[in-house]
């Protein structure tokens, strides 16, 4: 019988039993946590978007998300609403939280040891019999276990990480589909009005051409007013329609009788903008990609020290040995058997070299990424700035100036000084002011969701 070992150089006379109590304590000291390593995930998704997310592993869990999910769906549904119905629903971000298994999974593998094996060789000739009996077992594993499972450690970390960049990617994705949605029904409202008052032009238009108080060109231009107000409406309401199943598909609905009530119109501006946070603490401490990058470059400098420890003896078997040949009366040769790789052709250098460039490539691009981060967050508040004014100056000086001057016109028609269509033109102006101004407030807060979304992390690091 023999006894053998794998990959890390051990003492061919070790005891047996305390090379087997070793790989016991090894192999026992994995197991799979309650929580499935999701519990960091959920805390962080509490402190960064005060929102409930929860892997729904059990019925009982399903339920719980389902029951939730039913009671927000029926009142109107705010931005917050909608998100949180995404992250309990969305069945995309569910099956992103399986890699927290799949790398737990890893994790618990890599604590314990392979099992050993038997073999067993049986040869003879009339009496004479040649048996040999090998009990192998993995003893390097014994010295690299621990390497390997600090390896696994940090690439569960790393997938804590990933599944949380999901949750805030889809965050993102949920407020921007439901500002849209929001503004398109908006819209269409709106835009319902500009068709019903450029109709009314083009029939009078109509009716003066034919009572001879109207050259055909002019009522060649109303009608194709009226035909163009009736274009954007259609859409307008594609639009919406789009919008809708967008939010739908985020929010994990089904896109058959599924009924969303929506707010009315987009939240109110913020009375001022908020200042630009600060790049470099955001990037350094907050952005989660950076911190995934980080975990990496650790996992790879562990995954450098194992391949530089097992370079030149990368197998080693040891182990008793018990032979017979001869015949059956005669006894067993006890001994022991030792298998080693001779690193002749192979010294393990390209190995190595390999785990270095691997390693110099990841602090090369997590030092990149530093810098794209800090540009990214500054592009993201100059789109948020930006669409904020644009925004504000609509609210506050074009739609008061369309409304003033319909007033107005409104004074002028009933004193007979404009015409009903000077009065339809300025009506149709002021209501597609409101409309722009609707557009002006989507943008604002979509890029504010950008940059919300830049300061927590990117979602593709």
């Amino acid at each position: 019988m023999s006894i053998a070992t794998t990959r890390i150089m051990a003492v061919p006379r070790a005891p047996l039993m305390a090379i087997l109590f070793a790989a016991l304590a090894q192999g026992g000291c994995a197991g799979f946590s309650k929580d499935g390593g999701f519990d960091p995930v959920a805390a962080q998704t509490r402190a960064r978007l005060n929102q409930e997310v929860r892997w729904t592993r059990t019925g009982e869990e399903e339920a719980k998300s389902g029951a939730q999910v039913a009671a927000l769906l029926t009142h109107e549904l705010s931005v917050d609403d909608a998100v949180q119905i995404a992250l309990l629903n969305n069945r995309e971000l569910q099956a992103s939280f399986e890699d927290l298994g799949i790398s737990e999974a890893a994790l618990v593998q890599s604590g314990r040891l392979p099992n050993p094996r038997f073999t067993f060789r049986h040869a003879g000739a009339g009496p004479q019999y040649d048996i040999e009996e090998t009990l192998t077992f993995n003893v390097l594993s014994l010295f690299t276990a621990p390497y390997a499972h600090d390896i696994e450690k940090h690439r569960f970390a790393e997938t804590q990480s990933a599944v949380l960049i999901e949750v805030v990617k889809l965050a993102d994705e949920t407020r921007q589909a439901y500002f849209a949605a929001v503004a398109a029904r908006e819209s269409v409202r709106y835009l319902e009005q500009v068709k019903a008052a450029a109709e009314t032009g083009a029939e009078l238009a109509r009716r003066m051409v034919a009572a001879g108080n109207w050259t055909v060109i002019d009522q060649a231009r109303e009608q194709n007013f009226y035909a163009d107000a009736a274009q954007r409406l259609t859409r307008a309401e594609w639009s919406a329609e789009s919008t809708r199943q967008k939010l739908l598909r985020l929010l994990g609905l089904s896109q058959e009788g599924a009924a969303l009530l929506l707010a009315e119109s987009l939240p109110e501006l913020p009375r001022n903008a908020a200042a630009l946070p600060d790049v470099d603490q955001s990037v350094l401490q907050d952005r989660i990609d950076l911190r995934l990058r980080r975990t990496r470059i650790d996992e790879l400098a562990h995954d450098l020290k194992l391949t530089k420890a097992t370079r030149f003896v990368n197998v080693l078997d040891m182990g008793p040995a018990r032979v017979l040949q001869g015949t059956q009366s005669q006894p067993y040769e006890q001994g022991y058997e030792i298998s080693v790789e001779i690193p002749l052709f192979d010294g393990g250098g390209p190995r190595v070299r390999k785990a270095q460039a691997v390693y110099a490539q990841a602090v090369d691009r997590f030092a990149q990424a530093a810098v794209d981060a800090r540009a990214e967050i500054r592009t993201a508040y100059a789109a948020y700035r930006a669409t904020f004014d644009v925004a504000r100056r609509q609210r506050d000086e074009v739609v008061p100036t369309a409304k003033l001057i319909a007033a107005q016109d409104l004074l002028r028609y009933n004193a007979s000084l404009i015409s009903i269509f000077d009065l339809l033109a300025d009506a149709r102006s002021q209501i597609a002011s409101v409309d722009a101004a609707i557009q002006s407030a989507r943008d604002f807060w979509i890029a504010k969701s950008d940059l919300d979304t830049a300061l927590i992390g990117s979602a593709s690091p």
